[in-house]
């Protein structure tokens, strides 16, 4: 029972083992913690099953991916979110017959799946060469009415993207939820864009007038030919951006905030932001060169 429809949300932030089932244990220990704490929805990190693959190009890790339907991570983690009475968005490498994507199944308080959403942005660069792996996401944006809110998901490199930010909060998100897997840049190791990683999804709470939650992996994994330090930094931010939990670089740690969905509301209608939007002013976001001629030709008539 909720009263003026207050939520405590959680981040989760863990280092991976190589093995899938050391992996789904840990997880499941920090989300215990984290619902002890009072969380009701609960964020693991991206790709969480295992190391992070993507740092180097083989054959072999294309094995990992498997349906949604019977996904054994997927089951095992509607049966503790049904247990607990919490939400947990589950992050896994989807194959859908010959397609493979990277997806996150949105599990309800009371253990259903409310559906998917299969990662729009695809990063391609040394280190993160996830379009070897996966093809961009067909879904669209998602936004699920949970138990605990109206959540929408974007993964990884997707939060670097405002459109799909606002895209959730039109589709009516109450908060948007961000699992990540970001560390060292190998061609540069001395880089570190954890503040610049943090500074733009703050700016994607405040523009929304809505808190983020994004939830990263640590630890130093070693590849073949590459390998990545993880930075964690994982944290919360309220709907004016501003951080109001953070982990370090290094820790296992679960972040917890409260907030009272209905005062966010209320803020956000008075604000203005949604009622002085212009849509018929941002063609040019649905082009890659912003030319607005191009763009409302025959396909925009």
């Amino acid at each position: 029972f909720m009263t003026s429809r207050s939520v405590t949300v959680a981040a989760i932030q863990m280092s991976m083992a190589t093995n899938v089932a050391t992996n789904v244990a840990t997880a499941e220990r920090l989300v215990r913690d984290a619902a002890k704490a009072g969380a009701q929805v609960i964020l693991i990190p991206e790709l969480f099953e295992g190391h992070y693959f993507c740092k180097d190009q083989l054959v072999s890790e294309l094995s990992r991916a498997l349906p949604i339907e019977g996904h054994p991570t997927i089951v095992h983690f509607q049966d503790v979110a049904k247990e607990l009475g919490v939400v947990l968005p589950i992050s896994v490498y989807e194959r859908a017959n010959n397609a493979l994507f990277n997806t996150v199944a949105m599990v309800d308080a009371d253990g259903s799946m409310l559906g998917i959403y299969r990662k729009s942005h695809i990063p391609d660069g040394p280190g993160y060469t996830e379009k070897y792996y996966f093809s961009p996401g067909d879904t669209g944006f998602r936004v699920w009415n949970t138990r605990f809110g109206n959540i929408g998901v974007g993964i990884c490199w997707d939060q670097w993207f405002p459109e799909g930010a606002r895209a959730m909060a039109l589709l009516g998100a109450e908060m948007l939820l961000y699992p990540t897997a970001i560390g060292s840049e190998p061609p540069n190791p001395n880089w570190d864009s954890s503040m610049h990683w943090q500074r733009v999804m703050q700016g994607h709470a405040g523009a929304n007038l809505m808190p983020v939650i994004a939830a990263n992996r640590t630890g130093r994994e070693v590849g073949v030919n590459t390998e990545i330090t993880f930075y964690g930094s994982s944290f919360i931010a309220d709907a004016t951006g501003a951080k109001v939990a953070e982990a370090n670089r290094e820790e296992e740690t679960v972040l917890t905030a409260t907030f009272n969905l209905d005062e966010i509301q209320a803020m956000r209608s008075s604000w203005g932001l949604f009622r002085d939007r212009r849509p018929e002013l941002y063609v040019p976001l649905l082009t890659l060169d912003g030319g607005v001629e191009e763009s409302l030709g025959d396909d925009f008539s």
